[in-house]
C-alpha cells in the first residue's frame, strides 16, 4: 500500500516508518524537521520536508501519490511545554490535523490513523483507564489531543472517512530526542550516559505505563487493516512503574550512581497514568512483546553510544 506518515522523522514516526517498510509498504514521510531528524528516516522511504499546515505542500504531495492510508503523527510539544505555548500547540495539533483530514477526504484515502496520548485521560486515582474512561485532560497537550480525536470521529460520521486513534501510554526507546520529544526514560538515560545529575519533578512516586516504541509501532500498523473498526485504542502494557523505581532500574543497569535532585512538579504533568489495552489486544490481534527491563537496557545502550547527549 501507499502510506503517508506525517512526523515520520520523529521518535515514534520513524520507528513506524521502519515497521511499514519492513512489511513491504511504499512509504512517504512528511516532516518539517523541527524536532525530527532526516537521518532517522528509513532510506527506503520517500522523504518530503514540509509542514502539515502548508496547504500547497499537501496539495502537491497528494496530487503526486494516491495514498491508501495516512498516519498522522506530526506534533511538536508535550504536556509541560504546551502549558507555556498553548497557541502553538493548538495551531499545529488542530489546524494541521484539519488540513490533513481535508486532503484525506478529497483524495479518497481509505483510512487515517491518529497519534494520541494517555494525556487525554488526565490523572487516574486508581485502576486502569479503558477507552470509556472520562476524558479529563489537565494540559493543553491533552486537550488538543482530545479535540483531534473528536475531529477524526466527526469526519468519519460526516464523510465516511475511516479512522483509528492510537492512545499511546508513555512511549520510550531509541531516537527519543531532546526538547519537545523528550521523555523521562530518554532524559534519565542521557543523564547517566553523560555522567550528569538526574532531575525528578515531583516526589518521584508518580507512575507511568511505559511501552517500548517498536511495540507502539506494531500496534499502529495493526490498526490500519481495513477490517479494524473505526474508533479509539489504548496502546499500553497495563504495568505501572514509578519514576523512583525507573531511576533505580536504570542506575542498576548502567552500574552508575549519580546525583538525583527533586524539583517542584511541573504544570500539566499527570501524577498517575496506567491504561487498559484489552480492546487493542482483542481487536487488533496485538500485544506488547518487549518487557520493561530489556527495553530499558536497549534504550540506555543506544544513548550510551551517542556523541550528542
Amino acid at each position: 500500500m501507499n502510506i503517508l506518515v506525517t512526523g515520520g522523522a520523529g521518535f515514534i514516526g520513524s520507528h513506524l516508518v521502519d515497521t511499514l517498510v519492513e512489511a513491504g509498504h511504499d512509504v512517504t514521510v512528511l516532516d518539517d524537521l523541527s524536532s525530527g531528524r532526516k537521518e532517522y528516516v528509513n532510506q527506503a522511504a520517500r522523504f518530503c520536508q514540509g509542514d502539515v499546515r502548508d496547504t500547497e505542500a499537501l496539495d502537491r504531495l497528494f496530487a503526486r501519490t494516491a495514498f491508501d492510508v495516512v498516519f498522522h503523527g506530526a506534533d511538536k510539544t508535550q504536556a509541560p511545554c504546551s502549558m507555556l505555548h498553548p497557541r502553538e500547540e493548538a495551531d499545529i495539533s488542530i489546524l494541521g490535523l484539519i488540513n490533513v483530514l481535508e486532503h484525506c477526504r478529497r483524495h479518497d484515502v481509505k483510512k487515517i490513523l491518529l497519534s494520541s496520548s494517555a494525556a487525554v485521560y488526565g490523572n487516574q486515582e486508581k485502576g486502569l483507564a479503558d477507552e470509556t474512561a472520562p476524558v479529563q485532560p489537565q494540559s493543553f497537550y491533552g486537550l488538543t489531543k482530545a479535540a483531534a480525536e473528536a475531529y477524526a470521529a466527526l469526519y468519519y460520521r460526516m464523510y465516511g472517512l475511516p479512522y483509528a486513534v492510537l492512545r499511546y501510554a508513555n512511549v520510550y526507546g531509541e531516537r527519543q530526542g531532546s526538547g519537545t520529544e523528550d521523555g523521562v526514560v530518554s532524559l534519565f538515560s542521557r543523564a547517566l550516559a553523560a555522567g550528569n545529575p538526574m532531575t525528578i519533578y515531583g516526589d518521584g512516586n508518580q507512575s507511568r505505563d511505559f511501552i517500548y516504541v517498536r511495540d507502539a509501532a506494531s500496534a499502529s500498523m495493526a490498526a490500519m487493516a481495513a477490517d479494524v473498526p473505526s474508533g479509539i485504542y489504548n496502546i499500553s502494557t497495563k504495568i505501572e512503574t514509578t519514576i523512583n523505581a525507573l531511576k533505580e532500574i536504570l542506575m542498576y543497569f548502567a552500574q552508575i550512581r549519580t546525583e538525583v535532585t527533586y524539583e517542584e512538579a511541573r504544570s500539566g504533568d499527570i501524577y498517575r497514568s496506567v491504561l487498559d489495552n484489552g480492546k487493542a489486544v482483542q481487536t487488533l490481534n496485538w500485544r506488547p512483546k518487549t518487557k520493561l527491563l530489556p527495553g530499558l537496557m536497549t534504550t540506555f545502550s543506544y544513548f550510551l553510544g551517542r556523541d550528542e547527549l
